[in-house]
């Protein structure tokens, strides 16, 4: 292990979440271990008091500020550039952090992630794990590529019935250990740690992408450059999940299977004939109705 440690450029993309951005950029003032950071805010056109507070509170953060919500990967790309555009000068090694704004990282979580990296050199990116508000793991902190395989035993509920099968319990990789390193199809964006070289290589994230999925094409693209994503359990980092979403709980939906779309256009359906792809296409639909038709009768009896 080198003994130098290299700087970690962190992106917390925001958008309405003032409180818990705040303990994210609290949480990242209080990091041990001695690995520098240059932390962005990325504000997407937030309503509440972010702006104001990021400004007036953390004025050693970079706050980008954006005129409209362009989702979390527009976010990211805002921060990228900058960083990408002085990567040249740098003329050293660094990562790149994509960090939820409802996230908050234990004292020497960033360096204990870093060391984790420079321990692999052949991962490209790598990701804690995730323990959400009522203690239990994030299932998206490991998960697989959504292959039509691995998406039907997900939609279809196989992966719900049999949590321990290999086989359908793919996608989440609910049949391996929780607390043992693993190399992975994709880790959460919620926190990715990300290899300098290995953005300059890849390139920004893909804008299509509104709110969910930009992370797995993201890994998709690393792992297509050969290099390995890790999951790394001995760090631990609270992740308060859908802050944001559950603020608009049915455009969420909506996003959520229009990434599956995207995803599966892009990556799979060119290899595959039409028929399957239209079997794929009405599959995700029929999956987005039935969810949607379960939310609003779940509102109905919240309402009652």
């Amino acid at each position: 292990m080198q003994d130098r440690h290299p700087v970690v450029h962190i992106i917390v993309p925001n958008h309405n979440t003032a409180g818990y951005l705040c303990r994210c950029l609290d949480s990242l003032g209080a990091q041990q271990g001695g690995t520098r950071q240059a932390v962005y805010v990325v504000d997407n056109a937030s309503h509440d008091d972010s702006v104001e507070r990021v400004r007036r509170d953390y004025p050693e953060v970079h706050l980008l500020t954006s005129a409209f919500n362009g989702g979390f990967a527009y976010a990211v790309n805002l921060a990228l550039r900058q960083i990408l555009a002085g990567a040249d000068a740098q003329a050293e090694p660094y990562y790149v952090l994509l960090l939820n704004s409802d996230t908050e990282l234990p004292p020497g979580a960033l360096s204990a992630m870093v060391d984790f990296m420079e321990e692999h050199p052949e991962g490209g990116a790598a990701g804690p794990k995730l323990v959400m508000g009522d203690g239990q793991m994030d299932p998206a902190c490991r998960r697989s590529f959504p292959s039509p395989e691995t998406a039907f035993y997900r939609l279809s509920g196989l992966a719900l019935l049999f949590p321990r099968s290999r086989r359908f319990g793919r996608y989440n990789l609910t049949y391996l250990d929780p607390d043992q390193v693993t190399e992975v199809d994709s880790v959460s964006g919620a926190f990715m740690l990300a290899r300098g070289e290995v953005v300059e290589r890849v390139g920004l994230l893909d804008e299509d992408f509104f709110f969910y999925g930009e992370d797995l094409d993201w890994a998709y693209r690393i792992k297509a450059h050969g290099w390995k994503i890790y999951y790394c359990p001995q760090v631990q980092v609270r992740h308060w999940k859908r802050v944001t979403s559950r603020k608009r709980p049915r455009a969420s939906l909506r996003h959520f299977y229009q990434a599956m779309r995207i995803f599966h256009r892009k990556h799979f359906a060119p290899d595959r004939a039409w028929p399957v792809n239209l079997l794929i296409e009405l599959g995700i639909s029929l999956r987005e109705g039935i969810a949607l038709i379960a939310y609003t009768f779940r509102r109905k009896e919240g309402s009652r």
